[in-house]
């Protein structure tokens, strides 16, 4: 069988790149299509456009490799809406879609209908489904790091181990995290990208609380970078109510959370994304650098 044309391909990146937003969904497409997950796993880690199309390279270089390329194509093709509701332009995902259904019906590449259409959608559905079971493990394995150190008297590995945790959680939830670096004068403890916005992290587990001098310094590195850069300084004990005084209210762009926000996300109470949009929308609209775990909406969205 004939590799697909390479304007097919790069069409198809689109779509995989603009109709879904989690990556988990990506993932059951292309199980449900038959892609071997080790080929599937193996650039999950890069941009869903960079991921697709590495997949559809790799698929591209055996018979039956492009046989499944095909059916990839043909599942895009029968889509009817997009995968993820949560996608940040609906309008380019559903153009992608029409720009990938128009080529291939011109040049008859698309995998004639078949009565295994309901059988199709049920593997994307049962793959979706041992994602979400694999994600709910891979969940209570990093909550069982986290209460080990909780327990533990070495207040310099819990800090250590503090970075691996935000490593592990944010990727389980799409987020690309950075882990700790130094720049020519400074030691930022992570970074990642959300809503559109760059956050850099300031993460500490020791006994005591910080002060306000320690989160005014974390705002001076924010202040330092470009304008739209925002902070999160995460510390496990909490804070202390003058030093969450001393940030609400005045415009400050330090968002603070604790142990026991992470505790609700570790359970599965919340999802990641929800609380820190949720902390993000508090802080823009009322100015709220803390906002009480318990007041943190229970629920968190369905995750495709």
């Amino acid at each position: 069988m004939d590799m697909l044309p390479y304007d097919v391909t790069e069409t198809m990146v689109q779509c995989f790149g603009k109709c879904f937003h989690y990556k988990d969904g990506v993932a059951s497409f292309l199980l449900a299509a038959g892609v071997d997950r080790a080929m599937v796993d193996k650039c999950r880690h890069e941009a869903k456009f960079v991921w697709a199309r590495h997949v559809l390279t790799d698929l591209g270089q055996t018979d039956e490799g492009r046989l499944i390329q095909r059916r990839v194509l043909t599942q895009l093709c029968n889509m009817r809406d997009l995968a993820d509701k949560d996608v940040p332009n609906r309008d380019a995902g559903l153009d992608a879609l029409r720009s990938l259904k128009r080529i291939a019906v011109e040049r008859d590449l698309v995998v004639r209908k078949r009565k295994q259409d309901e059988v199709d959608r049920a593997k994307i559905a049962e793959q979706k489904e041992k994602l979400l079971h694999e994600r709910a493990k891979k969940l209570q394995d990093i909550y069982r790091q986290f209460t080990e150190a909780v327990i533990s008297d070495n207040r310099q590995k819990a800090g250590y181990s503090l970075e691996d945790l935000l490593v592990q959680l944010f990727a389980l939830s799409d987020i690309d995290y950075r882990r700790s670096y130094r720049t020519p004068t400074q030691q930022i403890d992570g970074q990642f990208t959300f809503g559109g916005f760059q956050y850099l992290v300031e993460a500490k587990w020791r006994k005591d609380r910080p002060t306000e001098q320690e989160i005014g310094g974390f705002k001076h590195k924010v202040d330092g970078k470009l304008e739209s850069t925002r902070g999160f300084f995460i510390s496990i004990p909490g804070f202390r109510p003058e030093v969450i005084d001393r940030f609400n209210g005045c415009g400050s762009n330090i968002i603070l959370l604790e142990g026991a926000h992470l505790t609700q996300v570790l359970e599965g109470r919340i999802d990641l994304r929800d609380l820190l949009a949720f902390a993000i929308e508090k802080a823009a609209q009322e100015g709220v650098a803390y906002v009480l775990p318990e007041k943190v909406a229970p629920q968190g969205r369905a995750r495709n």
